[in-house]
């Protein structure tokens, strides 16, 4: 039972390290200083992975609830700075 707290706690802190980033890029309005290749690779990677935890869970029969969120959370995250890159 243990495990699963664990896990949550693991998913919400990799779902909000880039929270800091967010914030910082969306008060100053600055994207200069972050890669633009970091990023698409890290929004590839986010995707890959969750498309492939998804599919084996589909396969599997079970669900990885910490994993989804912090997926689906950094997804959105790394979207944002992307956005912010090309638009500020």
């Amino acid at each position: 039972m243990i495990h699963i707290y664990i896990g949550w706690i693991g998913a919400i802190l990799f779902a909000i390290c880039a929270v800091p980033q967010v914030i910082k890029t969306w008060k100053t309005k600055k994207a200069d200083d972050l890669s633009g290749l970091f990023l698409l690779f890290w929004l590839f990677g986010e995707l890959f992975t969750f498309t492939y935890i998804i599919v084996d869970d589909v396969i599997l029969n079970i669900t990885h609830f910490p994993l989804y969120v912090n997926y689906f959370f950094n997804t959105l995250l790394v979207i944002y700075l992307l956005y912010a890159k090309k638009y500020y």
